[in-house]
């Protein structure tokens, strides 16, 4: 077991209760948690709940604990502060019986020369050349703000790699926070979660 899963472990069981749905913690339990368990402490002990937020599986024992078709999910509830959570599901997955829609790459040759490979922003780059997001959603729409770093209330600090806003032919106006995974990520229920509460916080006076 990894450092992270041992760590990680620690901090669930020692706050879970049998048949909670929720399971408090803040950002003292990793420094406490590798005490408790003899281990020096990790440099960044903030990537600790990061990681298990986004990228990692939790480990099997606490997985163990979700009733079926359940599983535990990490959500900020403030600066510093965050609740194992039950959801289903916790991960989004691509619809397996949807036809892909090809369309011609627009991406100018010199941006795929100097920004190939597969990373977000790469991803991101190509998204936008080739209008993607007005394309699958019908709308005309305008990247605003990329990589933002902010805190929403209630949640705390959050990350939206870029914001669009779009508009229909009525005239009516769309917030679309736009996500971008590298392959070997997945996509989470806690960032749509995220997304969605940033949207309501900032873009109130959208029409």
């Amino acid at each position: 077991m990894s450092k992270y899963d041992k760590v990680i472990e620690k901090i669930f069981f020692d706050n879970y209760r049998n048949g909670n749905n929720r399971v408090p913690f803040d950002r003292e339990d990793p420094p406490s948690a590798c005490d408790k368990l003899n281990i020096p402490r990790i440099k960044n002990l903030g990537d600790i709940t990061y990681s298990y937020r986004f990228r990692k599986e939790l480990p099997p024992s606490i997985k163990e604990t979700a009733p079926k078709e359940s599983e535990w999910i990490i959500f900020g509830t403030g600066v510093g502060s965050y609740e194992f959570r039950l959801a289903s599901p916790s991960k989004i997955k691509p619809s397996s019986n949807r036809t892909p829609i090809k369309i011609p790459d627009a991406t100018p040759e010199i941006v795929r020369l100097y920004a190939p490979g597969t990373d977000e922003q790469a991803l991101l780059t190509r998204v936008r050349y080739n209008r993607i997001i007005d394309v699958f959603t019908g709308l005309t729409c305008y990247s605003i703000q990329n990589h933002l770093r902010t805190t929403v209330t209630g949640i705390g600090q959050i990350e939206v790699d870029e914001i669009y806003i779009g508009i229909n032919k009525r005239g009516a106006h769309f917030v679309l926070p736009c996500q971008a995974k590298s392959p070997g990520d997945r996509f989470g229920i806690v960032q749509v979660m995220q997304d969605i509460a940033l949207c309501k916080e900032r873009y109130v006076t959208i029409p």
